[in-house]
């Protein structure tokens, strides 16, 4: 079963759309919009399991010039 999330990204001011351009680009990737509100930036992305997606996370999406925080969000299937 495929693992989903929601990445919630924090960037610095006025990057959001940079952000959000190159983070569209990142396997697993299958959603990336900039937005308002707390977070600047709003990714739904998939991996095979929990470990491929923390490491889409840290060495992927938290590697990207103009981030400064993140907060990951499971999608839970019930």
């Amino acid at each position: 079963m495929v693992v989903q999330a929601y990445i919630l990204i924090q960037t610095d001011v006025g990057k959001a759309a940079e952000v959000a351009k190159a983070i569209a680009k990142i396997k697993g990737v299958t959603l990336a919009e900039d937005v308002t509100g707390p977070y600047d930036v709003i990714v739904r992305a998939e991996a095979r399991n929990v470990d491929e997606l923390g490491k889409l996370v840290v060495s992927k999406v938290q590697n990207l010039d103009g981030i400064t925080r993140t907060l990951t969000c499971p999608v839970v299937h019930i």
